[in-house]
């Protein structure tokens, strides 16, 4: 073989293919990339659209009730279990989807997968902008997770196995950016459908039609990944694929051998792939899966992302200056995500995870402090505006590290370290727990807030600071590795390597 050897020695592992980044690698990744718009709109249109008075009006009426109150306290003010039922509900559906679909990439291939997330997710738009009761909101929202439970899955993947090694950190980050996207997308469009008189909440959900139509577009214009054909047998379209996206300077037949050999060592272990997981081997990829989307959604951006409209009105902003609010906020989460796309595969992974959970502790624990300090613990103070703008400041430099750690790097992390025969059944776990803690803390949230007032964020901050450590510890740095070599950088771990062997591989 030409160029296509790796060697496990003291450094990374390294593979010479040649070539570099095409015009057709970058139309082909961000075309991927763009499922992260389904999910990023949704993310911001749901506190949006709940902080609205005719939605509220319509569905939830207890909430005004409260919110008319003469003294109330702010914590409260949005604690009703079937309101957050209404936001929680997606991402049950969306776990249920995302382990379904493991298997069914398998069989299917990753691009089949990706428009059918598409499909779920443009009829979910559907219902929920005709709903005329709870009901109707509810199985709307769960064909949106459906669609967000298969594209989360396989968009990633995708990514990481069609990205250049050298640069598969920025190219897989382009989920989370495209995911900011659509959710500075949802914020705007919050900000002026709120100004529409009764129906403002039918245009907000009804337009997640549009970036359904964009992942359905584009999904149908891109290849499937050359190990998805090849793990279904079509060597030749995987061959053509590969070609496509590497250009003709690549040593194409020896990544594709590369890629066939990693496949046919997995084939041997073909079925049982989530019973395959849990052995030894795999000990470190399993507790990945598990704890890095596990970890996101404990650093509490997920609930500052769904009810920053709802968290601005408890600091003292009115309800437009709320969403407003939340408009700066998704902007700010945009360009952080500009940020990682050009500084992970130069810094790595690991110094981007230390800086970002530095400064989002910092600033919960501010925000705590001030909250704290000016809305008390009954609730019922009133925040002067100065420091209603520093909660809004502190929350846009908490969304920034977010942005640039935590939030693409999950995405990152799960879609690059798993080895082919446990990677659909990987990153399924992963997609998951991501889901599915997001449906605990969703659901939970404001009661959580109603209970703990200001510690929340103490709450929060506490979180950041153990998975802080647990990147020191347990995550190697894989900056620049190929997916196939991935297993060297955990056999040489002080920790891990007492559960993960690598061979070499031989050199003709």
């Amino acid at each position: 073989m030409a160029g296509g050897a790796f060697a496990v020695g003291d450094g990374a592992p390294s593979v010479h293919y040649g070539g570099g980044i095409t015009f057709s690698v970058v139309v082909t990744c961000l075309m991927a990339a763009s499922g992260g718009l389904i999910f990023g709109y949704d993310i911001g249109i749901s506190g949006g659209v709940t902080a609205m008075e005719s939605f509220l009006e319509e569905f939830f009426p207890g909430v005004l009730r409260r919110m008319a109150a003469a003294r109330r306290d702010q914590y409260c003010v949005y604690n009703s279990h079937v309101l957050t039922a209404f936001t929680s509900c997606l991402y049950l559906a969306g776990l249920v989807a995302s382990l379904a679909a493991g298997r069914v990439t398998r069989a299917v291939g990753r691009q089949a997968v990706m428009l059918a997330g598409g499909a779920f997710f443009l009829a979910g738009a559907a219902m929920n902008a005709a709903a005329v009761n709870i009901a109707m909101l509810i199985v709307g929202r769960m064909l949106l997770g459906f669609g967000i439970g298969f594209t989360n899955q396989a968009a990633p993947v995708y990514l990481a196995e069609t990205a250049p090694a050298k640069w598969r950190g920025a190219f897989t980050t382009g989920f989370q950016l495209f995911l900011g996207i659509g959710n500075l997308a949802a914020n705007l469009t919050n900000y002026g459908a709120a100004r529409i008189p009764r129906w403002g909440w039918r245009l907000s959900l009804g337009l997640a039609a549009v970036p359904a139509c964009v992942i359905l577009v584009g999904a149908l214009l891109i290849p499937d990944t050359p190990s998805s054909l090849i793990v279904r047998g079509h060597v030749e379209q995987a061959r053509a694929a590969l070609r496509r996206v590497r250009g003709p300077k690549s040593d194409v037949d020896a990544e594709l051998e590369d890629v066939a050999r990693a496949v046919d060592a997995a084939r041997v272990h073909e079925q049982g792939a989530f019973r395959r997981i849990l052995r030894r081997e795999h000990r470190p990829h399993l507790v990945m899966a598990v704890a890095v989307p596990l970890f996101q959604q404990l650093t509490g951006v997920i609930v500052i992302a769904f009810f920053s409209p709802v968290l601005f009105q408890t600091a003292g902003f009115g309800s437009n200056a709320a969403l407003m609010g939340a408009v700066i906020l998704g902007a700010v989460n945009l360009g952080s995500a500009l940020v990682s796309v050009a500084t992970v595969d130069r810094y790595g992974r690991r110094p981007l995870f230390l800086a970002g959970g530095l400064v989002m502790i910092m600033c919960q624990v501010a925000v705590a402090w001030i909250m704290g300090s000016q809305i008390g613990r009954d609730g019922e103070s009133t925040m002067a505006r100065k420091y209603s703008v520093a909660v809004l400041a502190l929350t846009c430099v908490f969304s920034a590290s977010f942005g640039w750690s935590w939030g693409p790097l999950t995405w990152v992390i799960p879609g690059e370290i798993f080895p082919v025969e446990v990677r659909s059944a990987g990153q399924g776990i992963s997609v998951a727990v991501n889901l599915g803690a997001t449906f605990v803390l969703t659901q939970t949230f404001l009661s959580m807030l109603c209970s703990f007032k200001y510690a929340a964020f103490i709450y929060y901050a506490a979180w950041v600071a153990v998975m802080t450590a647990f990147v020191v510890a347990f995550l190697p740095e894989t900056k620049g590795v190929p997916l196939e070599a991935m297993g060297a950088v955990w056999a040489r771990h002080w920790y891990w390597g007492r559960f993960v062997q690598v061979q070499q591989q031989p050199k003709n």
